[in-house]
C-alpha cells in the first residue's frame, strides 16, 4: 500500500516567492453602460453586420463594395481595439497618449468614411437583381452602414465634448 506524499509547507530560501496574480488590467463594468460604451458596442455590432452581409455575397464583382468591405473591416478592428482599451482601463495606464484627441480623430474619420461607404453601398444595391440573395444582403448592409454612420457621428459628438472639457481644464 502506498503512502500519500507529504508536502512540506516550508520553501527553500534559494527559490524566490513570485506573486503570480499581478495583473494591472481591470474590467470596467461601468464603461459598457455609459453612452460612449453603448455607442462603441453598437458600432461593433453594426460594423460586423455590414461586412458579414457583404462578405457572404459576390461583392468582388463591384469595386464599390470592395471599398465598403475595406472600410467596414478596418473601422471594425480599430473600434474593437478602442473598446477593449477603454473596457480594460488601459487608457488610464498610458497617460502620455492623448486618448480624447485620438478618440475624436478616429470617430470623426470613421463617420466620414462610413458616410461615403453607406452611399456607395446604397448605390451598389441597384446592381443586383431585386429579390435575390445579393440584393437583400446589399440592401441590409446599406441600412446598417447608414446606422453605423449615425453611431460614429454620435461618438464623434461625445468625443468632441470630452475633448473640449479636458482642454478647458488645462
Amino acid at each position: 500500500m502506498e503512502r500519500p506524499a507529504v508536502v512540506s509547507g516550508r520553501r527553500s530560501p534559494s527559490v524566490p516567492d513570485y506573486n503570480i496574480s499581478t495583473s494591472t488590467l481591470a474590467f470596467d463594468q461601468h464603461f459598457s453602460t455609459t453612452a460612449e460604451g453603448v455607442l462603441l458596442q453598437a458600432e461593433i455590432v453594426c460594423g460586423m453586420l455590414v461586412w458579414i452581409l457583404i462578405g457572404g455575397t459576390e461583392y468582388f464583382q463591384l469595386s464599390a463594395l470592395c471599398w465598403v468591405m475595406f472600410v467596414a473591416i478596418s473601422c471594425w478592428v480599430l473600434t474593437v481595439c478602442l473598446f477593449l482599451i477603454y473596457l480594460t482601463g488601459a487608457h488610464r495606464r498610458i497617460p502620455r497618449v492623448p486618448w480624447t484627441m485620438l478618440s475624436l480623430c478616429f470617430h470623426c474619420s470613421a463617420a466620414a468614411l462610413y458616410l461615403v461607404t453607406a452611399v456607395a453601398d446604397a448605390l451598389s444595391v441597384n446592381q443586383a437583381t431585386r429579390g435575390r440573395h445579393n440584393y437583400n444582403c446589399w440592401a441590409a448592409s446599406a441600412f446598417f452602414a447608414s446606422l453605423n454612420t449615425l453611431c460614429y457621428a454620435g461618438s464623434s459628438y461625445l468625443s468632441y465634448h470630452a475633448w473640449k472639457t479636458t482642454e478647458e481644464e488645462h
